[in-house]
C-alpha cells in the first residue's frame, strides 16, 4: 500500500480491469489479485470450518468474501491517500489493486513537507480506524456467526495493515512520514528521500532474516513464511531502489539545460543526398540536420535513427527530407528550457530530435533526445 508521485506518461497500458471510479479517481484490479484472492480464500478456509463448521462450499464462500472484503479495506486505504492529495491540488491518475495490496499514483509531489504526511499518513490512519471500528463492533458480535468472523479477521487484517505501512521506510507509508521530516528538517527534499530509502533497504534486509532468526529462537522453519518474507522484502528493496534513483535524477533537473546538450545544426534542402548532408554536417562539426525550404525557414528535422537505418551504400540516393520528420507543434522548443521545464515538454511530445530557438525566433540547435537520456544514465 503505497502512494507513487509520477510523471504523466503520453499512453499507457491499462494495469487490469477497470471497476469504477469513486471520487474521479479509475480504480483498476491487476490479474494478480485474484492470485492471491485465491490463495486467502484457501489461507481463511479452515479457520471458517473450525468457527462455523459449515459445508466445505460454503466455507470456501465464506473465505472468498473476507477476501473481497479485505481489498476493499485496501482499496479505502488507497482512497485516503488520494482523496488527501486532491485537497492539496495533486492530480491523481488511478488506484491499481493488485497482488501486494494496492498502489495510488499520484503525478506530482507534494509541495511542502506538511503536505507529504498528511497524505502519506492518511492511508495507514484509515486502517487503524477501521481496525478500531471493527474491534468495537466485533464486542457486540456472535463469535460462532459469519459476520463475527468476518468483522474480526478484517479488524485484525487493517491493523496489520495500519501497523506495518507506518514502518519507516520507502516505498512504505511509513517512509514517506520520515521523509517528511527529513525534508522539515534539511529543507531538503531528497535528502529525506535518500534517507527513507535507506531505511527502507534495512527494513527489507531485516524482513528476509526475520523467519530466519525465529526459526533459530524456535528450532522449527516455517517455510510458507519465508515465501512471503522473500516476497514482501523484495518488494520493499526494489521500491527503495527505485526512489534512490528517482533522487538522483531528481538532484540532476536543475542543471539540465537545453543549451549544453544543443547539437550545432546545418541547413539542407529536402532534395539534398543524404551522403552529401551528412558530409557537409562532418567537415562543419555539426551533429544535426535541419530541412528548410528555399527562404530558410526550418521545415522538418532529420531523424538520427532514420540516418543510422539507412545503409551506407545507399545514402547517395536517398533523400535527406526522406528520413526527415516534419516540425509539427510541439517539436520546436526555445532553447532556454532546463530542468522540469524541459523534461514536461519533451514527455508531451515525444520524438527523437527537438528544433531550439533563441527568443526571437532564430535557430540555436537541435536536442537529441538521446544526448538528454544519456545525462539520467549516469544518475
Amino acid at each position: 500500500m503505497t502512494t507513487e508521485p509520477q510523471q504523466r506518461p503520453e499512453r499507457q497500458a491499462s494495469p487490469g480491469l477497470q471497476m469504477g471510479s469513486p471520487f474521479g479517481i479509475p480504480i483498476y484490479v491487476s490479474p494478480t489479485w485474484f492470485i492471491v484472492a485465491i490463495l486467502i480464500t484457501l489461507w481463511f478456509e479452515p479457520v471458517v470450518q473450525a468457527r462455523l463448521h459449515t459445508s466445505n462450499l460454503g466455507g470456501y464462500l465464506i473465505a472468498f468474501v473476507f477476501a473481497v472484503l479485505l481489498y476493499v479495506s485496501v482499496l479505502l486505504h488507497e482512497l485516503a491517500h488520494c482523496v488527501v492529495a486532491r485537497m492539496f491540488g495533486l492530480p491523481v491518475r488511478r488506484i491499481t489493486l493488485y497482488l501486494l495490496g494496492g498502489v495510488s499514483e499520484i503525478e506530482k509531489e507534494p509541495q511542502t513537507p506538511g503536505r507529504e504526511f498528511w497524505v502519506a499518513f492518511a492511508g495507514p490512519l484509515l486502517s487503524l480506524g477501521l481496525a478500531g471500528a471493527g474491534f468495537v463492533f466485533d464486542r457486540f458480535l456472535a463469535d460462532d456467526s459469519v459476520v463475527g468472523v468476518l468483522v474480526l479477521q478484517l479488524w485484525f487484517a487493517n491493523l496489520v495493515v495500519g501497523v506495518f505501512n507506518l514502518l519507516p521506510g520507502l516505498p512504505l507509508d511509513g517512509g514517506r512520514l520520515l521523509r517528511a521530516g527529513v525534508w522539515k528538517i534539511t529543507r531538503n527534499p531528497g535528502s529525506g528521500t535518500v534517507a527513507a530509502a535507506w531505511v527502507g533497504r534495512g527494513l527489507a534486509l531485516l524482513l528476509a532474516l526475520t523467519p530466519f532468526l525465529l526459526g533459530l529462537l524456535t528450532g522449527a522453519f516455517d517455510f510458507v513464511m519465508v515465501i512471503w518474507a522473500a516476497i514482501l522484502s523484495a518488494f520493499i528493496w526494489f521500491g527503495a531502489t527505485q526512489a534512490l534513483q528517482s533522487a538522483r535524477v531528481q538532484a540532476r533537473l536543475p542543471h539540465v539545460q537545453a543549451r549544453a546538450l544543443a547539437r550545432r545544426a546545418i541547413p539542407v534542402t529536402a532534395d539534398l543526398p543524404l551522403a552529401e548532408a551528412m558530409r557537409r554536417a562532418h567537415e562543419a562539426r555539426a551533429g544535426a540536420l535541419v530541412v528548410v525550404d528555399p527562404a530558410g525557414t526550418p521545415l522538418a528535422l532529420v531523424n538520427e535513427a532514420a540516418v543510422t537505418a539507412t545503409p551506407e551504400h545507399r545514402r547517395p540516393w536517398v533523400t535527406a527530407g526522406s528520413v526527415a520528420r516534419t516540425l509539427e507543434p510541439g517539436l520546436t522548443l526555445p532553447a532556454d528550457l532546463s530542468g522540469e521545464a524541459l523534461i514536461e515538454a519533451v514527455r508531451r511530445n515525444p520524438a527523437g530530435e527537438y528544433l531550439l530557438v533563441e527568443p526571437g525566433g532564430g535557430v540555436y540547435g537541435v536536442l537529441s533526445t538521446s544526448d538528454l537520456e544519456h545525462v539520467f544514465a549516469r544518475s
